[in-house]
C-alpha cells in the first residue's frame, strides 16, 4: 500500500465512524472536512495504481474502496454487467 492509498484508508474510516456516529444518535460530525481531504487526496492517485481503487474512489464506491484497500475485495458484489457493483 502506497502512502497516499494509506491515508486515503485511514480517511475512509474516518467517515465511516462519523457516520456510525449519527446512526448511535450521538452529535452530528461534521463530515464535510473529510470528504474534501478524501478528493484532494484521489486527485493525487497515481496512474499506477489499481484501476478498481481509482475507479470506487472517482465514483463515489467508499465501502468498496475500503474493503480493496483492506485487501477483502472478495466482499465486494459483483453487478449485473459482469463487473463490480
Amino acid at each position: 500500500m502506497t502512502l497516499i492509498e494509506g491515508e486515503i484508508l485511514k480517511c475512509l474510516q474516518d467517515i465511516e465512524a462519523g457516520v456510525a456516529a449519527m446512526r448511535g444518535g450521538g452529535p452530528k460530525p461534521n463530515l464535510l472536512p473529510l470528504f474534501s481531504r478524501l478528493e484532494k487526496l484521489a486527485d493525487g492517485l497515481a496512474a499506477e495504481s489499481h484501476r478498481d481503487l481509482i475507479h470506487y474512489v472517482h465514483n463515489g464506491s467508499y465501502q468498496k474502496a475500503r474493503l480493496w484497500l483492506e485487501q477483502r475485495d472478495s466482499e465486494n458484489a459483483r453487478s449485473t454487467c459482469g463487473g463490480r457493483a
